[in-house]
């Protein structure tokens, strides 16, 4: 009998706990003074007291007050993010806006300024093409201000235009080459585009990337010229590209784009050789007549 009392009463203690799993403690603390004070209450009526205090103590209610101040503050985490995208995704399409505004105008420089592969007037070809330089320098104006709307940002949404930029760069760069034989400096093309270099400037890797474009039509403007009988555009090009090669040299370049628009510039470099080599192989001189023709009619 009392191995069942005692199973019975297990059994009653184990429910007990599993309606209320957080008993007073203060009424478990006290049970054992109760007990200890009625020495005389037989076993059975002991158990029955120990199930009814624990039964009897008040369950604790789960604080749920913290889990709601997070749950809050995650919402409003969220919605912060939600409103800081949209003005961000706002703000690039008014920006890459107007980044397809200036590659439409340098595609029209680009093609005005092809024409100097075609043995057209040298003046002419710049004329048409210097037309475009206000137009883009207005673009640009346009980016500036956009950009002010996120100050410091400028790195952030740089990618959304530094194509456009690059292409500006080699087009100018090009065109003033043709002009004067030389470099154009990085100070002169931020001139040119109107940039400011503290708030909305001309980064430097995009004007070596530029540098490199502008490398690129060398190839073809000196196999154009011997063709069209000026035999001395070799040499020019040459001592040109030489000094450019050199230069970049000076660089510690990273495996990266820059890198690889750079090795570029030695396959441009061999071909202007070969074109220079083959000229001074044939003789030919400045004024279109081989030496030994030009010999000839010395002697005449």
């Amino acid at each position: 009998m009392t191995s069942s009392l005692i199973r019975n009463t297990v059994v009653a203690i184990h429910r007990s706990l599993s309606q209320n799993p957080n008993p007073n403690l203060k009424s478990l603390i006290s049970l054992p003074q109760f007990l200890s004070s009625h020495p005389s209450l037989p076993l059975h009526h002991r158990i029955i007291t120990t199930v009814r205090f624990i039964s009897a103590s008040p369950p604790r209610m789960p604080d749920t007050s913290s889990a709601a101040a997070a749950g809050d503050e995650v919402e409003k985490q969220f919605r912060r993010f939600r409103t800081q995208l949209e003005e961000s995704g706002e703000l690039r399409e008014k920006i890459r806006g107007v980044a397809m505004e200036i590659e439409s105008v340098l595609r029209i420089m680009h093609a005005d300024l092809l024409l100097v592969h075609q043995s057209r007037p040298l003046l002419e070809v710049l004329e048409k093409a210097k037309g475009q330089i206000d137009v883009v320098k207005d673009k640009f104006k346009r980016l500036a201000g956009i950009l002010q709307e996120c100050p410091e940002q400028y790195y952030r949404y740089h990618n959304d235009w530094r194509t456009e930029t690059q292409t500006a760069v080699s087009l100018l760069a090009f065109m003033h080459w043709l002009e004067t034989g030389n470099l154009l400096m990085h100070a002169e093309v931020q001139e040119k585009l109107g940039l400011n270099g503290s708030d909305f400037g001309l980064d430097i890797e995009d004007y070596l990337v530029g540098i490199c474009f502008m490398s690129n039509e060398l190839p073809r403007y000196v196999v154009n010229q011997v063709t069209s009988g000026d035999y001395d555009c070799p040499r020019k090009v040459l001592n040109f590209i030489t000094e450019l090669h050199a230069a970049f040299r000076m660089l510690n370049l990273r495996n990266d784009f820059l890198r690889k628009k750079f090795d570029g510039m030695k396959y441009d470099l061999r071909k202007v050789e070969e074109v220079y080599y083959d000229v001074k192989i044939r003789g030919l001189t400045p004024n279109g007549e081989s030496k030994g023709d030009q010999a000839i009619g010395e002697q005449a």
